[in-house]
């Protein structure tokens, strides 16, 4: 039985009880998609690594040896390794995928009478769903109202023209993609016009692109600049160790006559200079540094926006919504030069000279808006005008003139039962409205100056204004009505907390903020200065970007800190500008128009609250609250993930810097071999997690957001980077050459001198973390102890250590035998200060 279109305000939705039953019988709102990497996929992928191919071919060699214990030993660590390499791997990998759940299209429901943004997912059969321009539908279902909905399901039907729904009722029929479809809406299509309210009939893969097997996009990571350095910069370490390793092969068994040992001793340095930990780095880092992002309700889209966040230098962002709450309340009415101010306490209180110009602003509101200015229209006309004949709810919207960047201003047409001619209701900005008007140059000089007495008290300012028309055939654009100026309605959205502090910050850290909005200028100069951007802050509005060149516009984008009445074409010629002048811009947006700056943008921001699907696609970072404050603090994680890669990058630099050398210099000096597989095993195991879980979790720099930005072509492995690996390995291997050699020389034996030695490595290695905890404090002010990660990584290595030298079969596994134990001590301290020392000297040529 059907009942014909209904008023989407009787759409209560479902309840919770009802939404489970059903979200348990249907399955999520998905289809099937490509999963993350599984876990015999990360199992393949870790047995074909190098490393793990290299300890193979080890293991191989001790067997033929005749060394079956060395053999087993290594086996155990190719477990263990593997273990560690597949946690990691997890780890990012939930990681990754729930960054992928948190990607996926939202919706906008109504449950309860109330209306809350869902995840797609979570749309089940029967929810009154509601969508508007650059939404993605997220479920099949049939539109119930719409005062003009237009949707593009070339996504099903190939045809790009949009297609104009009408409203049906819940219990029409689901039609096919492609045939008489004029009040069904699809999964995935785009809705390009107007504004609609649903009742969703099927979910998942019992929707139409479910039966054609169609699939949804998931977010994958992808390569960053940085990574593909890495990949380079092992390969070409890779080569260079494999011609080391067959030289070092032929040489030892040359100079020794064993051929087998040779190729272990090739193989043993092969293991020690592949810096096979770069890619874990990049990975492991960039997922939890994105997943760390997402508390802070900034979700990573595409990791290389990771990167942009460290080395950006101008952030423009949306006003309204951004640096304000977007929670508009009329403030002040203004009819011929006189003013009202609404009392939230005195309901009823309007006068007459004001009705008709709060009954026209609503009227030129959506029915049932979502808009925050029009729902401070519509709550300020039902305090005020409710029970009276100004409030027309039993009007029929005819059509809507859309805002066009041409003409700041939108317009309804309206038909009253009866009623012989149509109304028409316009608003928008007041210089548009009175263009509609034709308002005389002495009314316009009055009506301008009222608007920007109200612009100044930081009001957004809209005109207001009405016609009538005869029935028959409405006419192309709003220019053809006849409008008489109602009045200027005044609203005051409050600054978000905690923005001006945002914005201290971010000059502190040399990021320039631009203010972006549709507003008057004198209300985006009032704002400003709210906000901390300056009482003097330079404005450019979206006429005076017209007229400029793209020379001026880049000189202008130079030093302007507001652009107001700007439009989403502004905003992308705003990009171009600031690009030209090398700046590495975020821009935020949230509309279907906003999308080309967003992909401009070195970093685009989409809003998550108010947002489109559109803008969220096209952008890098989609914000969730919307909140500026959350932008910085994403800023602030980005510096410390550059940060933090950095400081692993050369703590695996001078770790392996040792680790070649000890490995390497007995072969030349004829030395007996100081390093086995069996130690850079050991090594390794201390190497892997340090690199990627201790300096994931290492905390902020305290000079974070007080130094400029860093240059966004600068490369990993700078100056500085090379120089700190290079010393502390060069310092800790000289230290480790002479204790060896003074061991040796007095008599202690070489497998106690490659104890001693093997001990200083250890230490050596746990040095290097706490020397690059921090490149601003000195070591001892690091306060090691709260990273948890570097005390776990601290215990482990040094109570396996103790076991080794106290358990005889281990020693004699690693080819020791137990020095005096004030050797040890002695060997331990030196090999601390050998590391400490060079960060001292580093910071000083620095």
């Amino acid at each position: 039985m059907t009942h014909g279109p209904i008023d989407p305000r009787s759409l209560r939705g479902l309840g919770e009880q009802e939404v489970a039953a059903r979200l348990r019988a249907d399955g999520p709102n998905e289809l099937p998609r490509a999963s993350g990497r599984t876990g015999a996929i990360v199992l393949r992928d870790v047995l074909t690594e190098p490393m793990i191919a290299l300890l193979v071919a080890v293991g191989t060699v001790y067997l033929l040896l005749g060394e079956p214990r060395e053999a087993s030993v290594l086996l155990v660590s190719i477990a263990i390794v593997i273990a560690i390499e597949l946690v990691q791997a997890g780890r990012t990998e939930r990681t990754l995928q729930a960054l992928r759940d948190l990607s996926s299209p939202r919706a906008l429901v109504v449950r309860d009478g109330h209306h809350l943004r869902i995840a797609g997912r979570e749309v089940v059969r029967g929810d009154v769903a509601v969508v508007a321009e650059g939404d993605r539908v997220p479920a099949d279902g049939v539109v119930v109202w719409t005062p003009g909905l237009e949707i593009d399901e070339s996504l099903l039907t190939g045809e790009s023209v949009p297609v104009r729904k009408i409203p049906g009722s819940p219990d029409d029929p689901m039609a096919e993609p492609g045939g008489d479809t004029s009040s069904c809406v699809f999964s995935g299509t785009l809705v390009v016009r107007g504004q609609g309210v649903l009742v969703v009939r099927a979910t998942g893969v019992a929707t139409a692109i479910g039966r054609i097997g169609g699939s949804l996009a998931t977010l994958a990571p992808e390569p960053s600049p940085l990574q593909r350095e890495m990949a380079r910069l092992v390969r070409v370490v890779g080569v260079v160790a494999l011609g080391v390793c067959v030289l070092s092969a032929l040489a030892y068994g040359l100079q020794r006559g064993s051929s087998l040992e040779g190729i272990l001793v090739g193989l043993t340095f092969a293991i020690a200079m592949v810096p096979e930990e770069f890619p874990v780095i990049l990975t492991v880092l960039f997922a939890l540094g994105a997943w760390r992002i997402a508390q802070r309700r900034v979700l990573t889209r595409r990791l290389p926006a990771i990167e942009a966040l460290g080395a950006t230098t101008v952030l423009c962002v949306d006003k309204t919504g951004t640096l304000t709450e977007n929670r508009m309340a009329v403030h002040e009415l203004r009819v011929d030069g006189a003013t009202w101010t609404p009392d939230p306490s005195r309901p009823g209180g309007l006068p007459e000279a004001f009705h008709a110009l709060l009954e026209f602003a609503v009227l030129s509101s959506q029915r049932d808006p979502f808009d925050p200015m029009e729902v401070a229209f519509t709550r300020l006309a039902q305090a005020q005008l409710g029970g009276t004949d100004h409030l027309h709810e039993t009007w029929t919207l005819e059509r809507e003139y859309p805002l066009s960047p041409e003409l700041l201003a939108l317009s309804h047409v309206w038909s009253a039962p009866d009623a012989a001619r149509y109304v028409v209701a316009a608003k928008g900005a007041p210089e548009a409205v009175m263009d509609l008007c034709h308002v005389a140059a002495a009314d316009a000089t009055t009506i301008g100056r009222d608007a920007e007495a109200m612009a100044r008290g930081g009001l957004r300012v809209l005109g207001v204004a009405r016609a009538e028309f005869g029935r028959g055939r409405l006419p192309p654009t709003q220019h053809d009505f006849a409008f008489g100026f109602l009045g200027l309605i005044g609203l005051r959205d409050p600054v978000r907390n905690g923005v001006p502090a945002a914005i201290a910050e971010c000059r502190a850290a040399g990021i320039r903020v631009v203010m972006l909005t549709g507003d008057h200028a004198l209300t985006a100069r009032t704002i400003a200065e709210q906000v901390g951007l300056g009482s003097a802050a330079t404005i450019v509005t979206g006429a005076d970007m017209d007229w400029m060149s793209p020379d001026e516009l880049a000189r202008a984008a130079g030093t302007a800190t507001v652009f107001a009445r700007v439009t989403p074409a502004h905003k992308l010629r705003l990009v171009e500008a600031l690009t030209a002048r090398g700046e590495v811009v975020a821009m935020t947006g949230d509309g279907v128009n906003d999308a080309p700056a967003l992909k401009a943008a070195h970093v685009g921001i989409a809003m998550g609250g108010r947002g489109t699907d559109v803008a969220r696609e096209a952008a890098s970072l989609v914000l969730l609250d919307d909140d500026f404050a959350s932008i910085v603090a994403a800023a602030r994680l980005g510096r410390r993930i550059y940060d933090n890669v950095r400081k692993s990058v050369t703590f695996v630099l001078a770790a392996h810097v040792a680790i070649a050398g000890m490995a390497l210099v007995p072969l030349l000096v004829r030395w007996p071999l100081l390093l086995l597989p069996v130690h850079v095993l050991f090594l390794e195991l201390i190497i892997d997690p340090a690199c990627s879980l201790v300096f994931e979790a290492q905390a902020d720099e305290p000079d974070l957001m007080r130094r400029p930005p860093r240059r966004r072509r600068s490369p990993l492995l700078g100056a500085r980077v090379l120089r700190r690996g290079l010393l502390q390995g060069a310092s800790l291997l000289g230290l480790l050459l002479v204790v060896f050699a003074v061991a040796r020389a007095s008599g202690a034996g070489d497998d106690a001198a490659r104890a001693l030695a093997f001990v200083g490595l250890v230490a050596g290695n746990l040095g290097i973390i706490l020397a690059n905890q921090s490149w601003t404090e000195r070591a001892w002010r690091t306060e090691f102890w709260r990273n948890r990660m570097a005390l776990a990584v601290t215990a482990g290595a040094g109570t396996t250590l103790a076991l080794i030298l106290a358990v005889p079969w281990l020693r004699e596994l690693f080819r020791f035998a137990l020095p005096p134990a004030t050797w040890l001590v002695a060997t331990t301290v030196l090999a601390l200060a050998s590391v400490l020392w060079a960060d001292l000297l580093e910071r000083k040529a620095d």
